[in-house]
């Protein structure tokens, strides 16, 4: 019979690399699903791994090969520590995002790195990684993964709004899931932010410094990803090849890129929002905590952002990577195809289980 109750270890890495997100969570099922936060916590990256991280696509192949070895065995580490720490026993699985490397759907590219067998040797667990490969063979964009959870565990919101790398979307329409990137949140916020001597803009201190430029204003919000249709979704190639030589053609001051980025992203979310009358939405990610960010989508958007939980603005993707895996360990669908694109619903990623021979 299958288990109804699952004790898991969400493990996620964004764009933004801010760290290594951990997220111990009880799911149970009765008629629908309910989840439990027991623990979590963000690890940090070193200085020097960032560095690594973020020079990850111009590596070679061999380069490339020992950074998932080491980055698979960084995971290790946070979740032994994190295990130790919180005294868990007893788990389904580990299940884990990985670190996205490459992601171009377009030409049907997609990395994540640490999502190796070695991972469950390591651990002495059973892993659940590896999740977007699947949906890209079937012709979707892999991408975005997170609204099967979005569904089933925060149905009573109207809408899911993620502020992370990139600002992302889902939400019901009639009877189908709708998801989508929006546009760049941030990691162009965090980006231009590092050019001041900080690893992000506080309260968006630094972006309300700034003067507002029209003419790159406009021109971000004419770029063609604007005018796709969805399924969409983005990577750091679409940023470093349309955003940052944009933005450098106007030799702008930072603290005016960063208003002027700042004032894209929340129309391109407003305008989303009131084409679709969404109205009660449950906001996440690091953008949450930008105040300047906020008030101006809610000024475009023209309703008050209020309904925030700092568990989940912090954690809630780590958490449903955590219900992708528990998804995958039933043979459940964890893809919804019209979200991604792909030829059908189907249940993705790969398991591995620790073997003590």
């Amino acid at each position: 019979m299958t288990s109804e109750i699952y004790r898991v270890v969400g493990v996620m890495s964004g764009t933004s690399l801010d760290g290594v997100d951990l997220c111990w969570v009880e799911f149970s099922k009765q008629e629908d699903w309910n989840f439990d936060i027991l623990a979590a916590e963000t690890h940090p990256y070193a200085a020097s791994f960032k560095s690594r991280l973020k020079s990850a696509m111009t590596m070679s192949s061999e380069d490339l090969k020992k950074l998932d070895h080491d980055y698979t065995m960084h995971l290790a580490d946070c979740l032994k520590l994190f295990i130790k720490k919180y005294r868990i026993k007893n788990l389904d699985a580990i299940c884990s995002h990985g670190h996205t490397i490459f992601h171009n759907p377009d030409e049907g590219i997609t990395l994540q790195i640490g999502n190796l067998p070695i991972l469950a040797d390591v651990t002495k667990e059973t892993v659940v990684c590896d999740f977007r490969v699947q949906d890209m063979a079937m012709g979707g964009q892999g991408a975005p993964l997170v609204p099967i959870g979005d569904l089933l565990l925060f149905s009573q919101y109207d809408f899911c709004l993620n502020l992370g790398g990139f600002a992302n979307i889902s939400f019901q329409n009639n009877s189908q899931r709708i998801a989508f990137d929006i546009c760049p949140a941030n990691i162009t916020l965090n980006h231009y932010s590092q050019l001041l001597g900080s690893s992000f803009d506080k309260n968006g201190e630094f972006a309300k410094k700034g003067t507002l430029h029209l003419p790159l204003f406009e021109a971000l919000n004419c770029l063609e990803f604007y005018k796709k249709q969805p399924p969409k979704s983005l990577g750091l190639e679409w940023v470093q090849n349309e955003i940052y030589p944009l933005v450098d053609a106007y030799e702008l001051p930072t603290h005016s890129i960063l208003r002027t980025m700042v004032e894209h992203c929340a129309i391109q979310i407003a305008n989303i929002l009131k084409k679709q009358d969404l109205k009660r939405g449950l906001y996440t990610g690091g953008g949450v905590l930008n105040s300047f960010l906020i008030k101006r989508i809610s000024e475009l958007y023209e309703h008050e952002i209020s309904d925030v939980n700092l568990d989940l603005i912090n954690y809630k993707e780590a958490l449903i990577f955590g219900f992708l895996g528990v998804l995958k360990l039933r043979g459940e669908v964890n893809c919804l195809h019209t979200v991604t694109g792909a030829i059908k619903d189907h249940s993705s990623g790969k398991i591995y289980f620790y073997s003590s021979n």
